[in-house]
């Protein structure tokens, strides 16, 4: 049968959007952007950013045009509790003439004056599209910095114009596994939390609730963490994967290489956090501590309760659009709205693979619209048809929905509060109703 929701649409986009109902487990995902289609995705080395830059204490230098270094922390959310080294963003800012003639001295020289002003133990070179072109060599550049100071100088393969975002973060991932190095022999009791970028300080509510139940985090990857932390990783007993896109190629690797099992975790709304911890504990196999998540579960959702009841009155009906980074974030927003009383009607990602487009679809409606790398133009049209009344995305979603007139919602990493965990939830509720019932739709 014909998809009817993509008569007007590119035809090489026709395999990546389908109405729920016509869901046939084909959908196109996971796949490299259509050319000409100005997808949402960002590059290679933004992928490569968002895994690395949380490391507090690491010196980032960008091997590029001084452009590329203006991702720095001041358009995240992420926070420490210790070094804000990683606030900086270093770069060799590459100009006509090191194109012409390559930037591999450029590159060492700057090495040599951030190792004699900062003595640092921890540096990621970021390769750029440009340098993807000339050629320059980082690999021997930063082989030869280790040699000369002792220290760790990491490259980061991260030049653009051959891949999308998903290859920045293994191309991170890879740069972490060089990290880590070989098995340990000694082993910690405790866990490493991938995938958690500590926004607005999540990763701390999340070891809280560990804690409380006695389970410790061994390394935090990579939000809040620190060259230390991460040596440290090879040591642990288990690994819980918080952001599937990002982390599961490292979860995949450290348990070939070390023999850490993990499981996938989501912190984002109710249903998913107390899933989430009850896994963790099953996956412990500790009687004792599945006695105290099940305690700590009962005491948190009594707290809230009566504020989430209240908000659901008032967003009872609306309906809800999301386009997001990963699939099992967009999971959880469905369960989320659903808590809510919301309807989604659109829900795609820029990464999503097909076992979750799968759980997807398994939640969502028969008339909701599903796609996968979607673009501005799409993202009008079924706003638009759906008539939703919210957009749930990041920095690059947010100038659409306010020029359509709807209700706007960041989750992505510049948001300045959390939204994990049970505290998170009535923050993600109270976000929701004050964007949705603000008085100011009325005048629009």
């Amino acid at each position: 049968m014909e998809n009817i929701l993509t008569n007007d649409i590119l035809e090489e986009r026709k395999g990546s959007i389908f109405c729920n109902s016509q869901f046939k487990n084909n959908l196109k995902c996971d796949s490299h952007s259509v050319a000409g289609s100005v997808s949402q995705r960002a590059c290679v080395y933004c992928g490569a950013r968002v895994v690395l830059n949380p490391i507090t204490d690491a010196f980032h230098l960008v091997h590029g045009p001084i452009g590329c270094a203006s991702y720095t922390w001041d358009i995240r959310g992420s926070l420490t509790s210790g070094s804000d080294t990683y606030r900086n963003s270093f770069s060799t800012d590459l100009r006509e003439e090191n194109v012409i003639f390559g930037g591999e001295k450029k590159l060492g020289a700057a090495i040599d004056e951030i190792v004699q002003r900062f003595s640092p133990k921890l540096i990621f070179v970021y390769a750029t599209c440009i340098v993807g072109v000339i050629g320059d060599d980082i690999e021997a550049v930063c082989k030869n910095a280790e040699k000369k100071y002792s220290i760790r100088v990491i490259p980061v393969q991260s030049s653009g114009f051959a891949g999308n975002k998903s290859m920045g973060y293994k191309a991170a991932c890879r740069a972490l596994l060089k990290l880590m190095g070989e098995p340990k022999s000694e082993k910690l009791q405790g866990v490493n939390f991938l995938g958690d970028f500590n926004l607005a300080g999540e990763i701390w509510i999340i070891t809280k609730y560990l804690k409380q139940v006695g389970i410790g985090i061994v390394t935090k990857v990579t939000g809040d963490s620190t060259y230390k932390e991460i040596m440290n990783a090879p040591k642990a007993s288990l690994n819980i994967v918080q952001c599937a896109g990002s982390m599961t190629f490292l979860a995949e690797e450290m348990e070939k290489r070390y023999g850490i099992p993990y499981i996938k975790v989501s912190f984002f709304g109710i249903q998913d956090t107390r899933i989430s911890l009850m896994n963790i504990a099953n996956m412990i196999e500790n009687k004792e501590t599945s006695d105290r998540v099940k305690k700590l579960v009962f005491v948190e959702e009594l707290k809230i309760r009566a504020k989430l009841s209240q908000y659901r009155e008032r967003l009872h009906g609306k309906r809800a659009a999301i386009y997001v980074g990963g699939g099992f974030k967009a999971i959880s927003l469905i369960k989320q709205f659903a808590e809510l009383g919301i309807k989604t009607v659109m829900v795609g990602t820029q990464t999503g693979r097909k076992d979750e487009y799968e759980v997807i679809r398994s939640l969502a409606s028969s008339d909701t619209v599903i796609l996968d790398d979607t673009n501005p133009a799409e993202l009008e049209k079924f706003i638009k048809e759906k008539g939703a009344d919210i957009l749930v995305g990041g920095v690059k979603e947010r100038p659409l929905a306010y020029k359509l007139g709807i209700a706007f919602c960041d989750h992505n990493h510049e948001r300045k509060h959390p939204l994990c965990g049970f505290e998170g939830a009535v923050n993600f509720a109270k976000e929701i109703d004050s964007t949705i019932n603000s008085p100011v739709w009325n005048f629009v």
